[in-house]
């Protein structure tokens, strides 16, 4: 089987550039959407650094993998029904930089 070059289309002559190629890439563009909107459920203020709560729950994630969201989950409901708020508010904090939806179901679970 003999391998054959072919030059590169002229700028503005390749597939890509066709009226058609250019309309479905714009709508692939307009599906994504930030799911971090600022859930009333789950303030985003809590006295801790944004950065500093990013950097933990990355190292939690990278302890946890892919179940990190729910074990911060379960250690904020631990400190939650011992009382410490503190403690509850690091790992809301945790789990609401890893998963936005389970912190706030969490937060209505816990305040019924």
């Amino acid at each position: 089987m003999s391998i054959h070059f072919a030059a590169a289309p002229k700028p503005g002559r390749g597939p890509a550039c066709l009226p058609i190629a250019r309309a479905m890439a714009m709508r692939g563009v307009e599906r994504f959407a930030n799911d971090n909107d600022g859930d009333a459920a789950c303030p985003v203020d809590d006295g801790i650094s944004s950065d500093h709560m990013l950097g933990a729950a990355l190292r939690y994630f990278a302890q946890h993998g892919i179940r990190a969201a729910r074990e911060a989950r379960d250690e904020a409901e631990t400190a939650f029904f011992a009382g410490d708020r503190a403690r509850y508010d690091w790992w809301l904090g945790i789990t609401r930089t890893l998963d936005r939806r389970l912190a706030a179901e969490a937060v209505t679970r816990l305040a019924r």
